[in-house]
């Protein structure tokens, strides 16, 4: 089988159009049925969300948690979280996977768990490969998205999109499961 992959230049946000570009090709060609989209403010989320939802398409849009930033707070803005509904996609605020626990034990003791030590190798592949493997994880953990599928996943380093990932879900309980099928696009440098 020989399959296209995009390496972006560089990282970020000025991808995230090639990224939707590359999205809408995969659901044409292969007819894939879900999508998981990682969006802080909820930009990216909306812009994909907006231009896929005549596609039958299932979208998830995986945000920070709350208090993610700072205490009391949530970063997805109310107008994207109301405008990314209207589109029929849904909307998932919890717990980052590789991050929030663990954070706060090796912030105030030092040392490495085994939760950072699978973020920071998934890293290797660039910042948005680790979050679309947490994300992926993250929607299936929620019930939006069902285990064992394949699903496009999209993340990006800082802002906007630079991965495409296609992933066969998997429950965080079932991690060692999660398998990364195909790279569609990402960094060359990160």
């Amino acid at each position: 089988m020989e399959k296209r992959v995009i390496y972006f230049d560089k990282y970020g946000k000025a991808n995230t159009e090639a990224c939707l570009s590359i999205v809408k090709e995969a659901i044409e060609n292969y007819q894939y049925k879900y999508l998981v989209i990682a969006s802080v403010s909820g930009s990216t989320g909306l812009l994909f969300s907006e231009a896929l939802r005549n596609t039958g398409v299932k979208i998830v849009v995986v945000t920070h948690s709350a208090g993610y930033t700072l205490p009391n707070s949530i970063e997805i803005t109310e107008e994207n979280r109301r405008k990314i509904k209207e589109t029929g996609a849904k909307i998932y605020t919890g717990t980052m996977l590789t991050h929030s626990m663990e954070t706060s034990f090796s912030s105030k003791y030092g040392g490495i768990y085994p939760a950072l030590i699978v973020a920071h190798t998934l890293r290797r592949f660039g910042e948005g490969t680790k979050v679309c493997c947490e994300v992926s994880m993250m929607a299936v953990d929620s019930g939006l998205i069902p285990e064992d599928e394949k699903i496009l996943v999209v993340a990006g380093t800082a802002s906007g999109a630079d991965t495409v990932l296609l992933i066969r879900s998997a429950a965080s309980k079932r991690f060692l499961e999660l398998k990364v099928l195909e790279v569609l696009a990402k960094p060359a440098e990160f």
